[in-house]
Parts: structure tokens; sequence; C-alpha cells
């Protein structure tokens, strides 16, 4: 080998790691971490686990536990690590749920005031998540009162489910998952951790739960503590725990 291509080489190389070091810097301040893992990319249902960190790195806080999501399985979002193609890609209307590293936003519910330190919305009847691509709200939530009801125009998603969905419960306590907060065009919209229907009901992109672990998690998040949100199928959190200061999965887990 020529040691011009031999330096070559090395500045390939040593680029890429600092590649990888900054995007793994995009959440290193997170010292909360809600990790759900799936079989594989088409598989509708996973595991949560939670961790915080201290000096002495990960530390898994609490048990797993069941939880769905979308009904298509997982594809690859639009959030704090760069963009990737080694598997499915998110796109709106596609049931899967985004993989990736993503903010923990406002946590929202039915109820006047939650049990959480995290900001809360409290929904009213013209609450809007708006997943019409290309509209100015798009991936937003929207007072229609504030904003205008041609704004929601065609939206599929109203909070408020109790009202406008025959009693629905699964937004009756939940948090935003910042996917797609560019809100790039077709990138997917309206992002939830959110109550489930039944065990075995996955979703149309979301992450459901039991209304117990959403308690849990609600208590437990703390902005100040900086929280994100992982989902990433097992083959692809193995392969990037490393570059991307995961906690390390158990064996058990694996």
């Amino acid at each position: 080998m020529s040691l011009r291509l031999l330096l070559s080489l090395m500045l390939l190389l040593a680029g890429a790691g600092t590649a990888l070091a900054g995007e793994a810097n995009a959440w290193s301040d997170a010292r909360q971490m809600v990790v759900v893992t799936t079989s594989g990319w088409n598989v509708n249902h996973g595991t949560l686990r939670t961790y915080a960190r201290s000096a002495d790195g990960w530390k898994e806080i609490g048990q797993p536990a069941a939880v769905t999501i979308g009904k298509a399985g997982a594809g690859w979002g639009l959030g704090l690590n760069a963009p990737r193609h080694d598997g499915p890609v998110k796109r709106e209307g596609d049931l899967r749920s985004p993989a990736g590293v993503f903010d923990i936003g406002e946590a929202f519910g039915y109820a006047a005031k939650a049990d959480t330190a995290m900001p809360y919305r409290a929904l009213s009847a013209t609450d809007y998540c708006v997943d019409v691509s290309g509209s100015p709200q798009y991936n937003r939530i929207v007072d229609a009162k504030v904003v205008g009801e041609q704004a929601v125009e065609g939206s599929t998603e109203p909070m408020r489910r109790d009202i406008h969905v025959n009693g629905d419960q699964r937004y009756r306590q939940g948090f935003v998952i910042e996917h797609n907060p560019q809100q790039r065009a077709q990138g997917g919209s309206c992002i939830f951790a959110h109550l489930w229907k039944s065990p075995v009901d996955a979703t149309t992109g979301c992450t459901a739960m039991d209304p117990s672990l959403m308690h849990r998690l609600l208590a437990w998040l703390r902005p100040d503590e900086h929280p994100v949100f992982v989902l990433l199928p097992r083959p692809a959190y193995e392969k990037l725990q490393g570059e991307w200061h995961l906690p390390a999965l158990s064996e058990a887990a694996r």
C-alpha cells in the first residue's frame, strides 16, 4: 500500500470517527433515556426500558415492560441522529414508528393537571395535531380556536379522542416524541407515546403502553435531565450501541 493511500485511509477513518462522535454529541447532555427495542423492522411490538445516567454511566431504572408500536413496524425517522437508509425509512401514513434518537417533548392529557415535571398541555376539544403534509402547521399540535378552523382542515388527529372518537382514551395521557421537528414534507407527523387500546393493538406510528407504565414515565421524566426517546430493532441497537453511547442491553434482553 502506498504512503499516499495509507494517509488517505487514515484521514477517512479519522473523519468518520469525528462524525460519529459529533452525532452522539447531539444527545450527550441526556441523563434520562427511554429505550424501546423490537426484534425486527417489521415487528409491531417491543420492550420499553428506562435508564438514568450518572458519572458511572447508564443504569437501568425500573422493570422492562411491553409496548406496541406502528402496525407495519419501524422505519428510520428524523430526529437527533443523522438520517439513515440502512432499513425502511419513515414516511407519512406508512404505519411505521420512527426509529432513531429523539427529544421528548411536552406531556399532554385530558385532565387539567398531571403528576409530571414535564411541560404539560391540558387538551381541549379544539386541539388537533396536523397531519396534512405541506400545511404550515404540519406536525404541530394547535388549537383551532387560535389558528383558525381552516388551518386544521383535513387533519385526522383530534387530540381529544374521547370527544371526537367515541370515547377513545388513548390520548388520556401521553407525551410528544420529537420526530420530524423540521416539518419535512411527507416525513411523518404526530408521533406520541400514549396509552394502548389493548396489549395486542398496534398503532399508526406511535408507541403505546399500559396506563400504569405511562404514569410511571410521566412521574419520572424531568426536563432538566434532557430526556430522549430511542426506538430501534435489536440488531440495529447492538450495532450502534457503542457509537451512539447507548446503554448496553443485558444478556437477558438480547
